[in-house]
């Protein structure tokens, strides 16, 4: 009878800790699902900003060297020119 009532606790120890475990699990699983679009867009955001920094470092000498003169503006135009009707 001794070893009926121990079993007994025993199991029902169990069953407790298995809804508990159960229970963790969803809730850690919805609090994950609610938190990963944000982890994304801070990781996309941080790679984002070395790949521009990267690039910002890498490229003004080489932008510099492909940009053509600006020339300057005339001082005065022409007459105007005749409308075809």
């Amino acid at each position: 009878m001794l070893t009926q009532t121990i079993m007994q606790k025993v199991y029902n120890v169990l069953g407790v800790l298995g809804f508990v475990m159960s229970g963790t699990l969803v809730g850690l699983s919805i609090a994950a699902f609610a938190r990963i679009p944000g982890w994304i867009d801070d990781y996309a955001a941080t790679i984002t900003d070395d790949i521009t920094g990267t690039v910002t470092e890498m490229v003004p000498g080489q932008v510099e060297e492909l940009m053509p003169e600006i020339p300057e503006l005339p001082k005065a135009t022409g007459p105007a020119i005749p409308s075809i009707q």
